[in-house]
């Protein structure tokens, strides 16, 4: 009888290991693939989604690296503090790096902005510009203490002189110089100036552009109606021809104020006899300089008053004045506000 062999497996081939490998190698390829897309489809959506920023912000971006710029837009809810998103930042910063530098300034962020937007601000986005207005009309003292309370500047506010700062609204970066500001409305005073005096009309009675400036801060003090400006030049252009004086009540308040208004009380008539340079009550002529900062609508009307002999001005009771050629009808002027003061 004959005996049963056992039967014994044989190893497998190099071809059977070789398709063994690729399967398992070919299932690793598909499984990073699938998560490197995953990966890639996740940080994409944390790209682009709203970010927790509820409402507009101005943020200070601090000098630093990446990670202090990341740290704090966190800290202003501007990218969620969670590590992906973190992650996800920093990653596009250094994919996009090709796009510029990352500014560090105060730049405003929107509601909601995505990292995407976050970037794009970070390195195209303007610097936010804070606003100063000066009204016209105000002495150098009170110009001064405009812009020593305005926020987010630097150093003090030197004294400027009287006339030298054009009144406008101005714009600066947060923590820009007081002085380098002030410089700024001295340098906005020259140009405007220069401008209207190269086109002022022929024959006036002025001798240099400071004293456009004197009688156009005048002029400012005396009316706040725009048309009624180039009346009043007309009045005091008029009279410097004669030689009276100008009778101007704001050279009265600056002499005894010293330009640091306001009065706070009507003028008494032992105030008009004031004894300064500035009371166009007791010297004839202009003021020895401007007795505030004229805008350039009192400038121009300074170089271009209107045409007329009228000599007075008085009040009207209605924020605006009534003009005349002679003493007599000015008397009646005077006369008609009074009787309106008494019937109120």
């Amino acid at each position: 009888m004959a005996s049963k062999r056992k039967k014994t497996s044989s190893p497998p081939s190099g071809r059977s290991k070789l398709s063994c490998f690729l399967k398992w190698s070919g299932g690793g390829v598909f499984v990073l693939a699938a998560g490197m897309g995953l990966t890639a489809f996740l940080g994409w959506q944390s790209y682009t989604c709203p970010g927790p920023l509820s409402t507009d912000q101005d943020i200070v971006v601090p000098h630093g690296n990446y990670a202090t710029t990341l740290s704090s837009l966190q800290n202003a809810g501007v990218v969620p503090t969670n590590w992906w998103s973190g992650r996800v930042f920093l990653s596009a910063v250094a994919l996009t790096r090709r796009d510029g530098q990352l500014h560090a300034a105060e730049l405003h962020f929107p509601a909601y902005a995505s990292i995407a937007q976050t970037l794009w601000i970070l390195r195209h986005g303007k610097p936010v510009q804070h606003k100063l207005t000066i009204p016209e009309g105000l002495t150098a003292w009170q110009i001064q203490a405009l812009v020593q309370a305005a926020p987010l500047l630097t150093g003090d506010t030197p004294l400027p002189e009287e006339g030298s700062t054009l009144p406008q609204t101005y714009t600066y970066l947060r923590n820009s110089s007081r002085k380098d500001l002030l410089v700024h409305m001295q340098t906005s005073m020259a140009q405007t100036l220069k401008q209207v005096w190269a086109e002022r009309e022929n024959g006036l009675p002025l001798g240099n552009p400071q004293e456009l400036v004197t009688l156009a801060s005048v002029i400012e003090k005396e009316t706040a109606q725009p048309d009624e400006r180039p009346s009043v030049a007309r009045v005091f252009y008029n009279r410097l021809q004669k030689n009276m004086k100008l009778q101007t009540d704001p050279t009265v308040i600056y002499a005894i104020t010293q330009g640091k208004p306001p009065l706070d009380r009507p003028l008494t008539h032992t105030d008009l006899q004031t004894a300064s340079p500035y009371n166009t009550y007791v010297y004839t002529g202009l003021p020895p300089g401007p007795i505030c900062s004229p805008g350039k609508a009192a400038l121009e009307a300074a170089a271009h008053p209107a045409k007329g002999d009228m000599l007075y001005f008085v009040a009207n009771g209605a924020g605006g004045h009534n003009f005349a050629a002679t003493l007599g009808d000015h008397n009646h002027n005077v006369l008609l506000l009074r009787k309106q003061k008494t019937s109120h």
